[in-house]
């Protein structure tokens, strides 16, 4: 009893009765800065301390790795268990997890390789090349995109809509790629949650097996679940099984991504949830920024509804400055970073925010201009880099080399005099074998020509690295992909390949690191297999690209979009480019709940901040090469005034800025004088109904963007425009 006190202790009463409730399905809504990992790990540690479950009796399932690692570290520490092999991790890790442990019965090899996002655009073109598919009529992107959304709604190809020519067509490159990945036995990370839900679906004893081990079922992050997510819980879950939900509706920004948040709706009644547990006391905010956060989302209509409250006092006041154009805004923030870093404040301590990447320009110069240390949040993780994914593709290829992708990679990398038309003759041969392009290769040449140049040398390099890599470490299998390879010797002889050198060692060391922390046991499933090292490292690798959570290593002022800054915080925050069109982004007046979404995205956004939130926007700016005159972000309206400081009350154009003295007279002209309001409706006689965007130029040859829905976005002169107000 001694034990399970202090486990509790600290809780508030909501966070203790969300631990400890009893057996049964439960939604927790977890406000920002709520403790939501804290109750979810408290919980699970609650239910093991009390006997109620075994460590490997349960599910936990978060969206990143990073969350996964976090979780079983806070356990470990919580109670004196091992939690390796613990059914802790993302959705995709699980999931392969699962399909290591059948992948008979899920119809793949024992030792199949998962394609990650830039592997399966690749695999998509040279799919399409094969097919003689128009890459400007089917973007391979969109093409990519099509497939992957079809397997996040559950469906194959043959139970796809086709309705005319063109969705025919990227329903038959759908069905086309299917072939290809199972000919080639390789799988992309949808495939990995569709595969593993037909799998349970149509195998009871499986899936019997799975729902009688698992009676709790802990899932982070609810609101970013997908349709199949979700389905796939509800299948684990069955009749008896209790599934532990965490989420904020107010925090679902990644519709575009496929995010479902109705799944939070539907989850009530499906799992008859009787009590929603609401995680309102912040632990991160002053009572101002909570103030203005609950302030904006309470103006969508659609969601469960919670107000975050802290004990921790009101704070600052939500400071407001109106720029003239972008460079007055950008230097306006450059100033504030300064003051606040010459107060004590570290600049990783600080985040500037913004809707989209393209906003970025004004800011980076000023920064740069100033010699402020700045880090773009996000870029090239290590095992995206290129050099990093050549030595991957051979060490595929010693696993298997019928990895079409992983070949085609490092055919010709190094050059070896593989030219495309080789490579084309290669493939037409493999297609009319039916056969993968390493089999296609050896049918060619045989075995191949030890030191030979072209395809012989390539089939002998490859047979060479594969007998070599038999009962070695997978340290020496990393070093045999760098050296053996010939990718050390190209990069000696590249002038900037220092930097890469010093990565493919790096691939070595990650190879210890995996070898010495025992990551290979977590696949062993009820310890029916030992998978081979080799392969569960590269499953590692490509799980890894996918996880797009970056860490911050020096003090720099932090640069991001506001989707990048969710689960973060910092103690000062500026969110750039409040306007309309910029935020609420204007496609978002067109789109179905688009406006609220929005909303959520400003939501995440304020409750960022700790101590001092800035929020920002210009008269005007230069955007595309155009400038841009640009209205308030209606989100500013909707924060009560008493909880703001505005900093200026009417900006004016700074001496010797050309930029602003260029603009000073539309600029200043065009504040309160636009006959119509940003997102209003009007009616054209041509063009119908439609939403107002943005404005424009100036006075004189002022034009208005509307957005008439199926007639698409029209450019129209003011005055010639003859708007009727609905």
């Amino acid at each position: 009893m001694h034990n399970q006190d202090s486990l509790l202790t600290g809780l508030n009463n909501k966070q203790l009765e969300a631990v400890t409730l009893p057996h049964q399905s439960a939604l927790i809504l977890a406000g920002a800065g709520s403790g939501k990992t804290r109750v979810l790990t408290t919980r699970i540690a609650w239910l093991i301390q009390t006997g109620q479950i075994s460590p490997m009796g349960l599910m936990a399932v978060t969206f990143t790795n990073k969350a996964a690692k976090e979780m079983l570290t806070r356990l470990t520490a919580m109670l004196p268990i091992n939690t390796r092999g613990m059914w802790a991790g993302t959705f995709h890790g699980l999931c392969n997890r699962l399909l290591r442990a059948h992948h008979r019965e899920a119809g793949l090899p024992s030792t199949f390789q998962i394609l990650d996002t830039a592997d399966q655009l690749s695999s998509i073109k040279r799919l399409m090349k094969l097919m003689n598919v128009d890459d400007e009529k089917y973007a391979p992107k969109q093409v990519q995109g099509y497939i992957n959304s079809c397997k996040e709604e559950g469906l194959r190809a043959n139970k796809v809509d086709a309705y005319d020519g063109h969705s025919q067509k990227l329903r038959e490159i759908y069905e086309e790629y299917d072939k290809q990945c199972n000919r080639e036995g390789v799988a992309d990370f949808a495939e990995l949650l569709l595969r593993c839900y037909e799998l349970l679906s149509r195998d009871e004893r499986i899936r019997t097996h799975y729902q009688s081990r698992f009676q709790y079922i802990l899932v982070d992050e609810f609101q970013d679940t997908n349709r199949l997510q979700y389905l796939w819980l509800k299948l684990l879950a069955g009749t008896n099984n209790c599934l532990f939900a965490v989420g904020d509706d107010d925090q679902s920004i990644y519709g575009f991504r496929g995010a479902r948040v109705g799944n939070m709706r539907d989850f009530e009644t499906d799992f008859n949830v009787q009590n929603i547990v609401k995680l309102e006391e912040n632990y991160r905010s002053h009572s101002n920024i909570l103030d203005a956060a609950n302030a904006i989302i309470s103006h969508n209509k659609n969601r469960l509804g919670k107000n975050l409250w802290t004990s921790a006092g009101a704070g600052e006041p939500v400071r407001i400055y109106e720029a003239y154009n972008d460079n007055d805004e950008a230097q306006f923030i450059v100033d504030e970073v300064k003051m606040l870093q010459s107060e004590g404040t570290p600049l990783a301590d600080m985040a500037l925010l913004y809707r989209s990447n393209a906003q970025s320009r004004a800011l980076e110069h000023a920064l740069f201009s100033a010699n402020l240390p700045y880090r773009v949040y996000g870029g090239l993780r290590f095992f995206e880099r290129a050099e990093v994914k050549h030595a991957l593709a051979y060490m595929r290829l010693m696993a298997n080399a019928n990895d079409d992708t992983a070949l085609l990679r490092v055919i010709n990398f190094p050059a070896r005099g593989i030219g495309a038309r080789s490579l084309e003759q290669l493939q037409e041969g493999a297609r009319q074998n039916d056969c993968s392009l390493w089999q296609a290769a050896v049918n060619k040449v045989g075995n191949g020509k030890a030191g030979g140049k072209g395809l012989e040398g390539f089939v002998a390099l490859i047979r060479e690295m594969t007998d070599q890599a038999y009962g070695i470490t997978l340290a020496e299998v990393a070093e045999l992909a760098t050296t053996f390879s010939g990718l050390k010797a190209h990069y000696e002889n590249d002038k900037d390949g220092e930097d890469r050198i010093e990565n493919l060692d790096e691939l070595v060391t990650a190879a210890v690191a995996f070898t010495n922390q025992a990551f290979g046991n977590h696949n062993n499933v009820d310890g029916d297999t030992e998978q081979d090292l080799m392969t569960q490292f590269l499953t590692h690798a490509s799980l890894e690209a996918g996880d797009h959570q970056a860490t911050i290593g020096y003090d720099a002022l932090q640069l991001m979009t506001v989707h990048a800054s969710k689960g973060l915080e910092f103690k000062a925050v500026f969110i750039s480019g409040l306007e309309e069109g910029l935020c609420p982004h204007e496609n978002s007046l067109s789109e179905n709940n688009g406006l609220e979404e929005e909303r959520r995205l400003m939501y995440v956004a304020v409750t960022r901040a700790r101590q001092r939130l800035y929020l920002s926007h210009a008269q005007s700016r230069m955007l595309h090469g155009q400038v841009r005159y640009g209205i308030p972000s209606r989100f500013l309206d909707e924060i009560p005034e008493a909880l703001l400081k505005r900093l200026n009350s009417k900006p004016i154009a700074k001496s010797g800025n050309n930029y602003a003295e260029s603009y000073a007279a539309p600029a200043a002209q065009k504040t309160n004088n636009y006959p119509y309001k940003i997102g209003q409706g009007v009616r054209h006689n041509k063009f119908g109904e439609g939403v107002v965007v943005s404005y424009e130029g100036n006075a004189a040859n002022l034009v208005i963007k509307i957005n008439f829905g199926n007639n698409g976005l029209k450019t129209l002169a003011m005055e010639y425009a003859k708007l009727e107000k609905i």
